[in-house]
């Protein structure tokens, strides 16, 4: 079999990590209601990370975003695996993640990271598991806003995994605003009259 150039190998990335867009998140199951798919939480956990780094002016931004972006991207191979199917066994996800990192140049630093992620001993990986905690506890208030009352209990499990002060504090401010706060404010006439005086800049 003719070996592969890096282009080649960079080409068959690109299309593995497309999967993760159609890899569901499996706790979803159990809450009832809700959907997701390992991108869109990857998307948004690295989002979160780089506000924690940001918080956080000690840390490495830059390694704390590639950390959050690559920490379940062996889930395209061995599918995401909420809290009771890890109770009865964990697919070989380190296996899996080994094989990406053989099959890329740039393998061996993906490795590294996703290492020093699962061990959780650096601040870095900590908030970068935060992060991953932080984007399950805004999932869940969005399906609590919409009536799901399962929610609120797995909420205030996950509240109890985070580890770092910054991370509580966001944490505390997911659990205080309406996931629609950022857009929707009931007392903004806009809402009523649409007329552009009356459009109120959101801040």
């Amino acid at each position: 079999m003719k070996k592969k150039d890096d282009f080649q190998k960079i080409a068959d990335f690109v299309y593995e990590v497309g999967i993760l867009r159609s890899t569901p998140r499996s706790g979803f199951w159990f809450l009832g209601t809700g959907n997701q798919s390992v991108a869109e939480h990857l998307f948004r956990t690295a989002m979160i990370a780089y506000a924690l780094a940001y918080l956080t002016p000690e840390v490495n931004k830059e390694k704390i975003i590639l950390m959050a972006l690559v920490h379940d991207l062996g889930e395209g191979r061995t599918s995401d695996l909420n809290y009771v199917h890890q109770r009865y066994g964990r697919l070989a996800e380190g296996v899996a993640f080994d094989d990406i990192a053989q099959a890329v140049p740039f393998g061996g630093m993906f490795r590294d990271l996703y290492s020093e992620e699962q061990k959780r001993e650096t601040l870095e990986a900590k908030l970068v598991k935060d992060a991953d905690q932080l984007e399950w506890i805004a999932s869940l208030r969005e399906e609590e806003s919409k009536g799901n009352v399962r929610a609120k209990e797995k909420i205030t499990i996950a509240y109890k995994r985070l580890k770092t002060p910054v991370a509580k504090k966001l944490g505390n401010q997911l659990l205080k605003i309406a996931p629609d706060a950022w857009w929707f404010d009931k007392d903004d006439n806009w809402f009523v009259e649409r007329k552009e005086s009356d459009r109120k800049k959101k801040v």
